[in-house]
């Protein structure tokens, strides 16, 4: 069993910068893909950026450009430096991975954190 731990989340002033992290425990994340995901209040869970196993990104069109997303394979941990922030991103924010090496469908991702919430002021 997979267990994904977020981490990184708090408040921040729009403009700025905060670093997400997720952990997975169980099993080797090195040849998985994986991705953050979003969802705010009132809205249906957003995919933020993906990671593939071979480390090909792709990313939101809300977050190109201010967020990236990299991966420590030896530490089995996948990361999101968000900079730039925006009062729109304040969200909880989800790590999911998935057996496959790439996926943009949230359908294919089998193991999910808890969630970590970021909240950004004006």
């Amino acid at each position: 069993q997979v267990q994904l731990v977020e981490s990184g989340g708090g408040w921040v002033q729009a403009g700025g910068s905060l670093r997400l992290s997720c952990v997975a425990h169980g099993s080797t994340f090195s040849f998985n893909a994986a991705a953050w995901y979003r969802q705010a209040p009132g809205m249906q869970r957003e995919l933020v950026a993906v990671i593939s196993s071979y480390g090909r990104t792709d990313y939101a069109d809300s977050v190109k450009g201010r967020f990236t997303m990299s991966r420590d394979n030896a530490k089995n941990t996948v990361y999101l430096q968000m900079n730039s922030v925006k009062v729109e991103d304040t969200a909880v924010y989800y790590c999911a991975a998935t057996s496959k090496a790439y996926s943009d469908y949230e359908g294919w991702y089998d193991y999910w954190g808890r969630g970590t919430q970021v909240t950004v002021s004006s």
